[in-house]
Formats: C-alpha cells, sequence, structure tokens
C-alpha cells in the first residue's frame, strides 16, 4: 500500500480522518507506523498529500491530514474488454486501475461463458476493492468508471459509434494485421476480446464501425497479459 486512501466517512473533521479497518492493521503490521509518523495519504476522487500519524491505539488511528496534490493523469485511453473469467477479472481490475485507466467497458462475446457473467466479483462493492488496490498501489485516488454490456450485437450497432466519437478506435486481434502503435498521440479506444480473440463475425462487425484491426505480432498471450501489454505500449510517450 503506496498510499492510505480515505473517504468522506473516515473524516473526523477537515483536518482528521479515523482508519478503524484493514488500513490500520496495515499501519501497525506492514508499515510499524509511530505516532508522529509522516504517511502518505489519499482521498478518494480527491487529492494527494501527507498526514501526520496523530495516534495508534488497537481499534483505531487518528491522522492530521494536509492535501496539496492533484493525483497522477490518467491515460488518453477508454479500454473495452470482453469478459474474462473471475480469477484473471480479479487481476485485470487492479492492473486497469494501477495503469490510468480513467473508463473501462466489459463486452460480451461469443467466447465469454454465460456463467462470467454471474460472478461475485461483478458487484460494485467487490469491483471498488480491487479498484482500490489498484489506487493504492500506483498513488492515483480518482477510481475508473465501470460499465457492463451484456448483449454484443446491441452494443456494437447502438453505442460504439458514439463512445468511438472522434477517438481512434484500435481492435488487438491475433492474425495478420498492422502491429499496435506506439504512444496514443490522440484519445483512443482500445478493445480486446476474449481468449483466441473475437470471432470473425465479431471482428467484421466492430471493423464496420471503424475499428482498426492491429496486432501484438505472432504469439497469442493470455488476456491479462494483452492488456498490460497493450497499456504500456499505448501509454508510452
Amino acid at each position: 500500500m503506496n498510499l492510505i486512501l480515505f473517504s468522506a466517512a473516515d473524516k473526523l473533521d477537515d483536518k482528521r480522518i479515523r482508519l478503524a479497518d484493514a488500513r490500520l492493521q496495515h499501519l501497525r503490521k506492514v508499515l510499524d507506523a509511530n505516532e508522529g509518523d509522516a504517511l502518505r495519504v489519499g482521498e478518494i476522487g480527491g487529492k494527494m498529500g501527507c498526514a501526520q500519524l496523530l495516534s495508534l491505539a488497537e481499534d483505531e488511528a487518528v491522522l492530521e491530514v494536509t492535501l496539496d496534490q492533484e493525483p497522477p493523469k490518467k491515460l488518453r485511453l477508454t479500454l473495452v474488454l470482453a469478459l474474462p473469467r473471475p480469477k484473471m477479472l480479479r487481476r485485470i481490475l487492479r492492473s486497469v486501475a494501477e495503469l490510468g485507466v480513467p473508463e473501462l467497458h466489459l463486452l460480451n462475446s461469443y467466447r465469454v461463458e454465460k456463467s462470467y457473467w454471474q460472478t461475485p466479483v461483478l458487484q460494485d462493492a467487490t469491483v471498488q476493492a480491487y479498484f482500490l488496490q489498484g489506487l493504492q498501489q500506483s498513488r492515483d485516488t480518482v477510481l475508473p468508471r465501470l460499465t457492463l454490456h451484456r448483449r454484443f450485437k446491441p452494443f456494437v450497432e447502438d453505442e460504439l459509434a458514439g463512445l468511438i466519437g472522434g477517438r481512434r478506435a484500435l481492435l488487438a486481434q491475433p492474425g495478420n494485421y498492422p502491429p499496435c502503435p506506439v504512444g496514443a498521440n490522440k484519445p483512443t479506444l482500445l478493445l480486446i476480446g476474449p481468449e483466441g480473440g473475437f470471432i470473425p463475425y465479431e471482428v467484421e462487425k466492430l471493423q464496420q464501425v471503424g475499428c482498426e484491426a492491429v496486432s501484438l505480432g505472432p504469439r497469442i498471450l493470455r488476456v491479462e497479459n494483452a492488456v498490460t501489454t497493450l497499456l504500456a505500449r499505448l501509454g508510452a510517450d
């Protein structure tokens, strides 16, 4: 935890916050914090800064905070991702927040198993918990926005064109396509399919809306590896 995040519910007043959950245990057991120590903190959705640990007891910690730093800029990128299996989804949610993606859309696809949509991982509180883990790691305070699309065709025909807007739309797909560019020098929409990629019908539908198919080369990557590789590639200066 490189940044202790707090919300309005943790505030005692304009300057002080109270921690009495897993963050308290992190202070005690991981950071080995003592009264008077300075710690990095951030308000969820707001600024970051430093806090002085005023008191540390078994059941609570009280900190005085000073917030004077803006969170880091997000990527100029919207990610549309075919819903992966739950175990992989957990890691991807953390990575999306950690790497600075501002907006994530999870999409159904022919190769997405119906059972994936029933996973408890998609519950709001669980999604937020994984996003917060990513933010704490990368020292950010702003949660990504998540939207679910349970039907592929209505999303592509009715919503995707509006979502693209003036962005460049890149469809990461295994096959003989041009290499994915390095650095997104304009707002970009990135689409990533399930293991093995989108089926030909889906690729055709996406291309009809204006998506440009690109490749990472001959290797077929796991979705989580494709996500981090593509985000790093497009996020490069």
